[in-house]
């Protein structure tokens, strides 16, 4: 007798089902292993056989004495990770008896288990339920603490356990499972925010710059001196982007969830993410990649913030690496086995020093660095990653009596409603869950028609900047973004002329 059980692995961020198959033979010679296990699984996967052992054992389970052959299929991919340890416990107990193999059907199995029975989270719940919906499984049991994630998806009842017994007791028909219901966001912790762009003093024009980035979902590169708040402007911008819709968060949730990064969260998660990795980050930790591959920084700051505080003091092939993501808004990594594509629309924020000491142009301050060292410092953000980032602006260090006198900046919150305002005109304009930022170069020419003036305007920007075709886009799309916050359904010289201000940031 075979019994068969259906489960999933992952497979970068995606879940790709898996069939444990399970055969009991005679009791084992003495030189033949009592539990073969067949179909590429990894090291992980092939220590389920102490675990599984030792969890039935633990449970007050009979653990067949016969030889086990299982067979993990489809057998040309590679199973990685302890999430087949139930599925493997439940093909044994079915093919013994003990569970009915009826109550297996169109039921998909998850779960790592411990020595004692008792069942553990795992990676990538809500991917595993999207694929059972779209294969039509109607059951999906897995540990409960991944039950609220994989709940968002319909059409399946997800059913949450907490050891191998609860399992036995689910498939026997016992009372008192219920099918976990999905719970929406918390509305009363939507912005609960520990920082507001209200402490930053000074420094108008650059929240105003990051107002129209999170806006139009514009990358910003700021540059100045030590201490003239680059880093506390940044890790604000959260704070005044709109709130995760549902189909935002449930991307935002695979990629934390199969990459084992949620930190304990239950469900969905409806934060905007904010990376900021070090700039000694590697070309695989930021861009995505491994081994086995897994999203990289700017995977993980989907939807939300990657900041990348020294920017010039990146690996210049990490900073180029990044070109790609920028503009398609995915990462593709390939290997020889298969190519994964993990998305990657996020904002950009750079922060920079002028110059390696970071004192070139205050007055108070000499820079030590000399001309040919300042130049290769700032060569390393090339012209074609600076074509990709719409607004430039610097950030200059406040006086003392700017400091002492100037009053708290505006609010998050009276900035966000602005944002959300304009982010409700870019979707009426180009669909759902789309920015100004994503335009196509056919939107462009069919969504911000130039006037004579406008035309006129850009022409002498054109001439006097030399400006690429890409930066002549992308000036319309941050002049298209101003004219959202000003409520203006027309793209008219004045949004052009502030638009064409952050790109004319002054060479260090």
């Amino acid at each position: 007798m075979v019994a068969q059980v259906h489960s999933a692995t992952l497979i970068g961020i995606d879940s790709l089902p898996v069939v444990v198959e399970v055969d009991l033979r005679g009791a084992p010679a003495d030189n033949q292993a009592a539990f073969v296990m067949v179909g590429l699984p990894d090291q992980a996967v092939a220590e389920s056989r102490v675990r599984v052992k030792s969890a039935i054992k633990n449970s007050g389970l009979d653990f067949p004495v016969n030889q086990i052959i299982c067979n993990l299929a489809p057998g040309d991919l590679r199973k990685e990770g302890p999430a087949l340890d139930l599925p493997i416990a439940a093909a044994i107990l079915a093919v013994s008896q003990q569970v009915p193999v009826s109550e297996l059907e169109g039921t998909l199995i998850l779960g790592e288990l411990g020595l004692d029975g008792m069942v553990r989270p795992v990676n990538g719940a809500v991917s595993v339920a999207l694929m059972g919906v779209e294969r039509e499984f109607k059951r999906l049991i897995l540990p409960s603490v991944d039950a609220a994630e994989a709940a968002v998806a319909p059409g399946i009842e997800v059913y949450g356990i907490d050891s191998l017994i609860q399992l036995v007791e689910l498939l026997n028909g016992a009372d008192g499972y219920e099918p976990v219901q999905f719970q929406d966001r918390a509305s009363d912790h939507l912005y609960d925010y520990a920082v507001d762009y209200s402490d930053v003093k000074g420094q108008r024009e650059a929240v105003r710059a990051l107002e129209i980035a999170a806006a139009g979902g514009h990358n910003v590169l700021m540059m100045g001196p030590p201490g003239s708040g680059k880093t506390m402007l940044a890790r604000r911008l959260p704070t005044i982007l709109p709130p995760l819709g549902i189909e935002e968060s449930i991307e935002v949730t695979r990629i934390y969830s199969a990459s084992g990064q949620k930190g304990g969260k239950q469900g969905l998660l409806w934060e905007r993410p904010f990376r900021s990795p070090h700039h000694s980050a590697s070309h695989a930790a930021i861009v995505g990649g491994g081994r086995n591959p897994k999203p990289g920084e700017v995977s993980m700051a989907h939807k939300g913030v990657l900041f990348m505080d020294e920017m010039a003091e990146f690996d210049r092939q990490v900073l180029e690496s990044l070109r790609q993501p920028l503009e398609d808004a995915v990462v593709t990594v390939a290997r020889v086995q298969a190519s994964l594509t993990f998305p990657a629309e996020c904002i950009l924020i750079g922060a920079m020093n002028p110059c390696p000491c970071g004192f070139k142009g205050l007055p108070e301050q000499k820079c030590v660095s000399s001309p040919q060292v300042c130049g290769r410092y700032t060569s390393k953000i090339s012209g074609p990653l600076l074509d990709r980032i719409d607004i430039q602006i610097e950030v200059p260090r406040l006086k003392p009596e700017e400091l002492l006198s100037a009053s708290p900046g505006e609010c998050s919150e009276a900035i966000r409603a602005r944002v959300v305002s304009a982010r409700d005109r870019q979707i009426a304009r180009l669909g759902k869950a789309r920015v100004n930022a994503k335009m196509t170069p056919r939107e462009i020419r069919e969504l911000i028609p130039l006037d004579e003036d406008c035309t006129a305007f850009m022409r002498l920007v054109m001439q006097r900047m030399n400006v690429s075709a890409r930066v002549f886009d992308r000036i319309l799309k941050v002049g298209r973004t101003i004219a959202d916050l000003d409520g203006s359904e027309s793209v008219e010289k004045r949004h052009l002329s502030e638009a064409v201000q952050y790109r004319e940031r002054a060479e260090p």
